[in-house]
């Protein structure tokens, strides 16, 4: 009898753990539909973003090869920034990347808050600058780097600036930032925009950007997930 009962409250639950999962699912927005750049802007005409695939260039370490096909976003400057049309707050953003050897971009969230993407590969020490840094405002708790031409990813948690009759009431905050499955950040308070950012102005919502005038770099996964309160 008490077998009969457990397996019916676990039956009773699985349609309420879909209906959570299911929950989820329908907050996650994917902004990079992998065939094209629709839904994508850049600052100028001088773009050379285009979508396909890429792995490091045998000839060059430096460099990226494209090749024809399509899932990755990929940059080769000289370039310029690009960034969604489409405006996010709180959330959870997952981007996987990956650059050549002595590579730089950058991950905007709102277009103005940075987390450095660098080749910063074997470092003893890591400061903001280098992969994974808050530029200009927190260096990364421990060196997660992966070899040039590999594939990493981030998973960051952010929290949007609050607003009360157009004052900012809060600063926006990295809640937590993981890097290749190492956490690097927790509860980093942004007192202002990152320099290089799309307006330098702060606002309660804003567009994902990458930076695209520094060095090659490719992005395939790119997923937001608003938060459960929102």
């Amino acid at each position: 009898m008490r077998r009969i009962l457990t397996l019916g409250l676990i039956a009773s639950l699985v349609p309420t753990l879909n209906l959570v999962h299911g929950d989820q699912d329908a907050k996650a927005v994917t902004p990079f539909n992998g065939k094209n750049r629709i839904g994508w802007q850049v600052k100028s005409k001088k773009i050379k973003w285009v979508v396909g695939k890429a792995e490091m260039d045998p000839k060059d370490n430096a460099r990226l090869k494209v090749i024809p096909g399509s899932g990755q976003l990929v940059n080769q400057p000289p370039s310029e920034d690009i960034f969604t049309e489409e405006k996010f707050g709180d959330g959870v953003f997952e981007v996987e990347f990956m650059i050549p050897k002595g590579s730089n971009s950058g991950i905007y969230l709102m277009g103005e808050y940075e987390v450095q993407i660098l080749d910063s590969y074997g470092r003893d020490k890591v400061g903001p600058g280098d992969l994974g840094g808050l530029y200009n405002a927190a260096a990364p708790r421990v060196n997660a780097s992966k070899k040039p031409g590999e594939w990493q990813t981030f998973i960051i948690d952010f929290r949007a600036p609050r607003f009360k009759d157009g004052k900012k009431t809060a600063n926006a905050r990295f809640e937590k930032v993981t890097l290749n499955g190492k956490v690097i950040h927790q509860n980093v308070e942004m007192k202002g925009p990152t320099p290089g950012g799309l307006t330098g102005k702060e606002a309660a919502t804003g567009p994902l950007m990458f930076q695209g005038n520094h060095g090659p770099v490719v992005f395939r996964t790119i997923k937001f997930t608003r938060h459960a309160t929102d």
